[in-house]
Formats: C-alpha cells, sequence, structure tokens
C-alpha cells in the first residue's frame, strides 16, 4: 500500500476510480475502489502525517460510503422501539476498538453479515482517543472504510463512550470543564458520531446526605450536555444519547438511584428546554470493572455479576421511564458463561474493549518482537503508573492498552497474512457473542426503525485548490 507524499499524488493515484466535480465526489469503478483504492485511503486517513492528505481521505471515504448506501447513523428510534416493548430480548453489543481499527472494523461487519445482524456499535472512550492517537474523524473513516471494504450496505453506528467529566478539573473550574467536553462532543458529531454517552457519574457524591443530592450534580450535567447536542446534531438526525448514574468499580446502582437521576435529569432538562429529547439508555454499575481485575499471573479474576440488579434497573428503566433499558460497561473480560444472560436481563446494550485487545496482543500470529518493543515501550514510558506490589504480568496488562497509539505505523505495516490471521481470532469471538446476546438476525428489525440521514461533509480546503470545487455548504448547518 501506499503512503501519499502529497495531495496531487493522492488524486493521481485515485483517478481510475473516483471523480471529484463542484465538490461532488463520484465513484466511476466500484470495484476498484473497493478491491484496492480503500485499503490506500484508509491506510493514509489514518497514519499520513500531511494534515491534508490526511483530511483529503476522510473526505473522500465519507462522501464514498453514501456512494454505496453507507450512512452513519443514530441508533435512537431502535431503542425507542424497545423502550416501547415492540420487540425484546436483544443486547446491542457495543466494541471499542483500540488498534487495528480498520480491519477489526471489518472483522465486526463481516461477523455481522455471517449473522444477518446490523444491530451493533463501534465505539470509542474520550480516553482512548487520547492514548490510541485516534481523534473522531479517523475513527469514523476506519469504520466507514470497512463497511465499504465489505460490501456492507446500511446503517452505521458510531458512538462516543464514556465522555467523561474529570471530577478533579470540574471542581476547580466547571465552566471550563464543561466546555472542553462540548468541543469533544462537536468535533464528534461532526465526524458521524451520532451517538454519545455522557459520564458524568463521576460526579456523584455519596458523602451527601440524600441519594437526590449525591445524584445532583451527575443529572445536571447530564441535562446540560443533552441541550447541547440537540442544539448542534445534524438537521433530521436525533443523537442517540446516554446517561450514567454509577461509576464503573464502584458500588453496585441501586433503583433508588435511577429514580433520583431520572427525575433530576427530567426536570433539569425542561428548565433547559421543554420539548428536549432526553437520554435513551442508562449506564449502571453492577459488578465489572473496566479490562477485569487482573491476578499477579496476568489472568483475570472471575467476576460475580448482579444480574437480578440488572434485570431489575433495565426493567424500571422501560415502564418507568420509556428508556431502551439498562446499559453494562466491562463486559469483554467475563465468563463466556455470562453473556446469554444479558438478553435474558433485557440488558439494553453491552460495551465490550479489553476482551478484542486481548486477542491481538495474545495472538500466535502476532510477531514475538513487536509485542516485545511494545512491551519495552510500556515498561519505560509508563513506569509511573507500575503500583507497588504489582508483577510485571499485572503492570503489562493493565497499560498495554496504551501501546496501540506510538505503534500504531507498525500495526499497520504488518503483513496481510498476520493481519488476516488475527482477523478470524477476532471473528470467532465476535460471532460467539452475536448469537448469544441474541444480536443476530436483527438487520431487518434494524431496516424497519433507523432512519438513514444523509448529512454531506464540506470538502476540505486544500483539495477545493486542487479540483476547482466551490465550497458549498452543508445540510447540517442550521
Amino acid at each position: 500500500m501506499t503512503i501519499y507524499s502529497n495531495l496531487r499524488e493522492l488524486l493521481d493515484s485515485i483517478k481510475d476510480g473516483v471523480s471529484i466535480s463542484d465538490g461532488t465526489l463520484n465513484i466511476t469503478d466500484q470495484e476498484l475502489f473497493r478491491g484496492r483504492l480503500i485499503d490506500e485511503l484508509a491506510l493514509n486517513a489514518s497514519i499520513n502525517e500531511d494534515k491534508a492528505v490526511t483530511q483529503a481521505c476522510q473526505w473522500i471515504i465519507w462522501e464514498a460510503a453514501r456512494e454505496f448506501d453507507i450512512f452513519p447513523s443514530s441508533i435512537q428510534e431502535f431503542y425507542e422501539a424497545r423502550g416501547r416493548d415492540e420487540f425484546e430480548g436483544i443486547t446491542v453489543p457495543a466494541i471499542n476498538i483500540r488498534g487495528l481499527t480498520y480491519y477489526v472494523a471489518q472483522a465486526i461487519i463481516k461477523t455481522a453479515q455471517k449473522n444477518q445482524s446490523k444491530s451493533f456499535i463501534f465505539e470509542i472512550a474520550k480516553s482512548e482517543i487520547g492514548y490510541t492517537f485516534q481523534p473522531p474523524a479517523e475513527y469514523a473513516s476506519q469504520c466507514l472504510a470497512a463497511a465499504i471494504k465489505t460490501g456492507y450496505v446500511g446503517p452505521i453506528f458510531i458512538q462516543g463512550d464514556h465522555f467523561q467529566v474529570n471530577a478533579k478539573k470540574y471542581r476547580e473550574s466547571p465552566e471550563s470543564e464543561i466546555n472542553g467536553l462540548k468541543k469533544l462532543i462537536s468535533e464528534a458529531i461532526e465526524s458521524g458520531f451520532y451517538n454519545i454517552d455522557i459520564d458524568s457519574s463521576t460526579l456523584v457524591d455519596l458523602s451527601k446526605p440524600t441519594i437526590e443530592e449525591q445524584q445532583k450534580d451527575n443529572y445536571t450535567v447530564a441535562a446540560q450536555l443533552t441541550a447541547y447536542i440537540r442544539q448542534i446534531e445534524p438537521q433530521g438526525i436525533t443523537v442517540s444519547v446516554g446517561g450514567e448514574i454509577g461509576e464503573v468499580g464502584g458500588k453496585n446502582s441501586t433503583p433508588e438511584e435511577l429514580i433520583a437521576f431520572m427525575e433530576g435529569y427530567r426536570k433539569s432538562l425542561r428548565q433547559l428546554d421543554s420539548d428536549l429529547q432526553g437520554i435513551s439508555k442508562i449506564s449502571v454499575q453492577t459488578g465489572t470493572e473496566h479490562g477485569g481485575v487482573v491476578l499477579p499471573d496476568g489472568s483475570i479474576a472471575k467476576v460475580k455479576l448482579d444480574f437480578n440488579t440488572l434485570q431489575t434497573l433495565s426493567k424500571m428503566a422501560r415502564e418507568k421511564y420509556g428508556l431502551a433499558g439498562a446499559v453494562q460497561h466491562g463486559a469483554s473480560t467475563l465468563p463466556e458463561e455470562a453473556f446469554h444472560r444479558f438478553p435474558e436481563t433485557e440488558t439494553a446494550e453491552v460495551h465490550l474493549a479489553t476482551g478484542f485487545q486481548n486477542i491481538i496482543y495474545e495472538s500466535k500470529a502476532l510477531p514475538q518482537e513487536l509485542r516485545t518493543r511494545i512491551y519495552d515501550w510500556l515498561k519505560a514510558n509508563c513506569a509511573s503508573e507500575w503500583k507497588e506490589g504489582q508483577t510485571e504480568e499485572q503492570f503489562i496488562y493493565k497499560t498495554r492498552k496504551k501501546g496501540f497509539g506510538p505503534f500504531k505505523k507498525e500495526f499497520w505495516m504488518l503483513p496481510a497474512e498476520i493481519k488476516e490471521a488475527i482477523s478470524q481470532e477476532l471473528e470467532a469471538q465476535l460471532d460467539f457473542l452475536f448469537k448469544k446476546l441474541n444480536a443476530h438476525n436483527t438487520a431487518l428489525l434494524i431496516e424497519k426503525y433507523i432512519n438513514m440521514q444523509p448529512v454531506p461533509k464540506k470538502i476540505p480546503q486544500d483539495l477545493v485548490a486542487l479540483t476547482g470545487a466551490s465550497v458549498k455548504k452543508c445540510s447540517c448547518c442550521h
């Protein structure tokens, strides 16, 4: 694959499969585009050091996706239907991709196609955007490129996971912290993230005397950020927003906390604007921890998940507030026998991350030399995170997520047969999860409810100069 040295080389490389005229892109050779060009565009959208080339590739992928009937979408209407009990027993997998994103996304889509499913979400957390070196525009481009490559047609759900309030920074300067989140939300929505999980659960203060007081800062900030999302979402799209009542890794959530959050949140939202659409789901804590609890030998301790609480909170969220149900974070490292319980307890969504990261790092196909270099880098650059009493195995397990960013190019440049071998391992686990979560055979259901709204993206200025295009105002501008 070619790393383009400049915009002119990019345009020369794609000219046999793409035409750009007056700010509009047309695919002139779909076979060539899907066969070779999309690989090169995805590569350059990710690791090219020339910002003009990166932005051009991301724009081309966005516009090409529409040509292939692929649309970044909100899962809002599907979740609203679940809240009305129009279907049941489906848990949507939301998968965080930290590395090899273009290839992992293909593995997810291939598995979904095999299972006749369209109920799956690509997501990335605020923290992951930082340490994996994947800003929203890049992440979205990789997901859309993977959909093009695999021949997928339909909605693609891209989600901002844990768009989290830093409690310490909020206490020091609430306005500054909220403005920072608004900036991230704006960047994400502009990039096609039409699903946003607000995590202000970090502001829950269990030292306060009443549950309502404990949740007050949480629901107030959640309402404030929801209102902001409604101001900037594209015309014709209702961004699916999630809230959170208990921080993952903390104490288990209760029905009383759910009620306190929802009543306060709804009241706060009405005070801002009586017509605003609220959240579609609620994240709760039922005993998991992100990444799992690591034992000294690097293995994962078995976690006792409170499925009764999960079921109770999901039912209450639907029946009392019309939400899709509860969301379970930190699920990918749970034992395999746990996953069938999620649809049984009517869990709306589960978030899966570390388990797929583990498959990549522990794959026999991954060169030992690369693995060693990454682990040596972690020991040199993340030494401050090595807690007293931790074994090396525990330290590596907890920090290796931070190896994907610095070694992004090395992962990209792995031989095709290695990436294919890793992808096959991922597909096997994904197939298991789609079936256990009852997320298979959902394509017709998604098509019934989801509104696929095309949102043109403004052509980058540098590309305008070379193609002679005029800059048009995109339809998402109000």
